[in-house]
């Protein structure tokens, strides 16, 4: 079996917007009378209306044996579309043309060069999701299967919330939970007291059965960290876990605050490569890492994460990433196979926007099953694709 030809499809897809108008990413900060002095980051990808877009570049990978492996690329301010598409187009093509795609791990190595700076990790990702896809589906067996087996058959949806007020976190958690999620990610990271009093809220709209867990964003000084912890514990609320709440450099300040509350404290944009997650390991600055495939180059990339955090008996999550639906099936995988992955995986864009599968995702008391099928297990709905195809159009280099 040879590659023949990769063709790459830029999608767009619009965020919505809850009940009461509020669209589903961007929050609001503390209001004046904290006087945090903060305000709200403006919207990235948002047309003159205020919709804000998201997006993705569909990745297919075609064989002479008329096998196709399909995966996709996160797109973002540092790695746009344009670049995504033209590395994958223009660089990593012309290396993979006329390869053996059962040599799949060397073939993910051959276009990863330049690893500590990280800036083709998301091209990376959508190549690595699509040859997994294809010599998974070329055996017949599902990715996890190919990734080890399945240690558990379904897995926790966890959706983010966005910032806002006590009483808006509260009624946007619910509206979530009568859609059927049972695991919520609240924003924070505003002020520290306003922050533990949305914890709280949200706790007592949803009740002790649902998982609830906070990030930050790099957006607390050492002392409000602390603060917010102590408040949270005061209240007890329940919170399963903090994420980075501090600088992502802040090392010494992240082991500081592990030492000064029981919540456990995840790190995500410290984790920006594999190098940085062992300096995190070594230095005990954190309790769980946050893994993506978009920032780790792929499910390739998640499974060496996951190694180094057991190697120094910690878990990692498998993280939020607004993907079109074949990051949501990479997850999935994940989540069933990796050993030391949490039970509850972030899945935020299953609530958020359009997803381009052909067949719908359906939640069993807040858990999504593994698919069995081969390859990812999903199909793309073409016709969605086309709908929110970028303007450009699709590209196949071939031989």
């Amino acid at each position: 079996m040879r590659i023949t030809s990769i063709e790459t499809i830029p999608v767009s897809l619009p965020v919505g917007r809850f009940r009461d108008g509020m669209d589903k990413v961007r929050g609001r900060n503390a209001p004046a009378r904290y006087d945090t002095g903060r305000t709200a980051a403006a919207g990235r990808g948002a047309d003159p209306e205020g919709t804000l877009f998201l997006s993705n570049v569909i990745v297919k990978i075609h064989t002479d044996e008329g096998v196709t492996g399909i995966g996709e690329a996160a797109c973002d301010l540092t790695e746009p579309v344009d670049v995504v598409k033209a590395m994958i187009d223009h660089h990593m093509a012309p290396a993979l043309i006329g390869e053996d795609p059962m040599n799949w791990e060397l073939l993910v190595d051959r276009v990863s060069w330049d690893e500590a700076r990280g800036a083709t990790r998301h091209a990376t990702s959508g190549i690595d999701l699509a040859l997994h896809d294809l010599v998974a589906r070329a055996l017949g067996i599902s990715v996890t299967t190919l990734i080890g087996g399945y240690r558990r058959e379904k897995v926790l949806a966890s959706i983010e919330v966005p910032r806002g007020t006590p009483e808006k976190m509260a009624e946007h958690s619910a509206e979530y939970y009568q859609q059927g999620i049972r695991g919520i990610k609240a924003k924070v990271g505003s002020d520290p007291r306003r922050d533990a009093e949305c914890i709280a809220a949200i706790r007592e709209r949803l009740g002790s059965a649902v998982s609830i867990r906070a990030d930050a964003n790099c957006a607390y000084t050492l002392a409000e960290a602390k603060t917010f912890c102590a408040l949270v514990e005061r209240l007890d609320a329940g919170l399963e876990l903090l994420e980075q709440p501090l600088e992502k450099h802040d090392l010494a300040g992240f082991r500081e605050l592990r030492g000064a509350t029981a919540i456990p404290i995840e790190v995500d944009e410290s984790a920006y490569s594999l190098g940085m997650v062992g300096l995190i390991l070594r230095q005990d600055a954190a309790d769980i890492i946050n893994t993506k495939c978009a920032k780790a180059g792929g499910i390739g990339g998640v499974r060496l994460w996951a190694a180094a955090a057991q190697s120094a008996g910690k878990r990692i999550v498998i993280g939020t990433e607004w993907g079109a639906g074949l990051k949501v099936a990479a997850k999935l995988h994940l989540g069933a196979a990796v050993r030391n992955a949490d039970p509850v995986v972030e899945l935020t864009e299953i609530m958020i926007h359009e997803l381009l599968l052909a067949e719908p995702l359906v939640l069993e008391d807040g858990y999504l099953r593994v698919p069995t099928g081969p390859g990812l297990g999903f199909a793309l709905d073409e016709a969605k694709v086309e709908a929110f195809r970028t303007r450009g159009g699709a590209a196949a280099a071939g031989a």
